[in-house]
């Protein structure tokens, strides 16, 4: 019988971008819109951002090439990809950017008429999607054309079948987004809200960080996946790269 699960799944956040580094501004400023000029889908890597990628390869392409990843999945979006790309290139990968899977069920959680705005422009422009976010919770609230963190979990669990059903066995690298991270492990984990959300609630997860699974072959029938570590951020430390933790979304609807 074919092994169901990854050997090992690493789960990494993308580097630092132009719209974490935007957010911060106007966080900062208290305005209530954030000053990004692409579509999120288009929204780069910034400086710090590449060197944080970089920093990463670099710490895969210290382990023996046979427990390197050898399947990559990233998210369509540019500073998931770019990500992905920048650790290949420093060595961490030995899987060329033409054979990553670019999976659109990575992507990022979606925003809707709540994209771009801080929490301070939710409340001055949306206030009833404020009220409903304090009702029904992060978990559940969807703004208009927008996602809820259970929308996003249902695209991720055809992701998990894909992964089980063609890459049993291999060494997986997903590069995503926070949102994903955290759904991720609802899902590998089998949590229940209160849990994800008091983990989410700890810390930020930060940009570049690992959160890695292995199999065991004694959990549940036919094995299954362990957390090995969440949130690692020890290769950007040693690199000497600094850690950044800017949520991607507004911080009010995350």
């Amino acid at each position: 019988m074919q092994q169901p699960w990854p050997d090992r799944l690493w789960i990494i956040r993308h580097g630092e971008s132009a719209g974490n580094v935007a957010r911060d501004a106007a966080q900062a400023a208290g305005i209530g819109r954030i000053d990004i000029a692409e579509r999120d889908v288009d929204v780069p890597l910034s400086a710090l951002g590449v060197e944080q990628s970089a920093a990463l390869g670099r710490w895969f392409a210290a382990m023996p090439e046979a427990e390197r990843p050898d399947v990559v999945l990233t998210s369509p979006y540019q500073r998931a990809r770019h990500t992905a790309e920048l650790m290949q290139a420093a060595g961490g990968m030995p899987v060329a950017p033409g054979d990553f899977v670019v999976d659109e069920r990575l992507r990022e959680k979606e925003f809707g008429i709540l994209d771009r705005l801080t929490r301070h422009g939710i409340t001055e422009l949306h206030p009833d999607q404020a009220e409903f976010r304090r009702i029904l919770g992060k978990f559940y609230h969807r703004p208009p054309g927008g996602e809820s963190w259970c929308d996003v979990i249902l695209r991720l669990r055809s992701a998990l079948d894909t992964i089980s059903l063609h890459h049993g066995g291999r060494r997986v690298v997903i590069v995503g987004h926070q949102v994903v991270v955290l759904c991720l492990r609802y899902l590998l984990e089998n949590m229940t809200e209160e849990r994800i959300l008091a983990v989410d609630r700890e810390a930020d997860v930060a940009n570049c960080s690992v959160t890695e699974y292995r199999f065991d072959p004694a959990l549940g029938k036919g094995g299954g996946l362990a957390l090995h570590r969440y949130n690692f951020v020890a290769p950007l430390e040693r690199a000497g790269a600094p850690v950044t933790d800017e949520p991607d979304a507004p911080v009010a609807t995350r």
